[in-house]
C-alpha cells in the first residue's frame, strides 16, 4: 500500500487505518498540552484513541495535500478539518501537518496541530487532556 493510500485510509475510517499498524508503530503528538500523551503505541492503544475522536468532535477533512520527499517511505500530508465539538457546540477548525513514514504499512506518524484550537474548543486544558484517554 503507498503513503497516499494509508493517509486515505485514515480520513475514512479509524478501525481501517489501525489495522495498517502492527503493534511496535507509534503515533506521536509533539505539541499536544500538557498531560496530553506524547504517543500512542500498538493497535489496542491507537484505536482507542482514535474512535475517541469522532465521539467528541463532528468534522470533516479537507485541503488534503501531499508533499513527496525524496525518500519514498516518507510523506509530508497537510490538510484541515472544519467542524465542531459535540457538547460545548465549539468550533473545531483545525490545521495539520503529519509527517509518515511507512515501510510495511505504517511505521511512525508524527501529528502536528494547533492544541489552542483543541483547548478552546472543549473548553479548557484538563478536558482537552481528558478527551485524549
Amino acid at each position: 500500500m503507498t503513503n497516499l493510500n494509508s493517509f486515505h485510509v485514515l480520513l475514512s475510517t479509524p478501525k481501517a487505518w489501525v489495522e495498517l499498524w502492527d503493534e511496535k508503530r507509534v503515533l506521536e503528538f509533539p505539541y499536544g498540552p500538557a498531560g496530553f500523551p506524547e504517543k500512542k503505541e500498538g493497535k489496542a492503544d491507537l484505536y482507542d484513541y482514535m474512535q475517541n475522536f469522532p465521539k467528541h468532535f463532528q468534522v470533516q477533512f479537507t485541503d488534503l495535500k501531499f508533499h513527496l520527499t525524496v525518500d519514498p517511505e516518507l510523506v509530508i500530508a497537510e490538510f484541515k478539518s472544519m467542524g465542531k465539538h459535540r457538547e460545548t457546540g465549539n468550533p473545531y477548525n483545525q490545521t495539520y501537518i503529519s509527517v509518515v513514514e511507512t515501510k510495511d504499512g505504517l511505521r511512525r506518524y508524527r501529528d502536528f496541530w494547533n492544541p489552542l484550537v483543541a483547548i478552546e474548543s472543549v473548553g479548557n486544558v484538563n478536558d482537552a487532556v481528558r478527551f485524549s484517554e
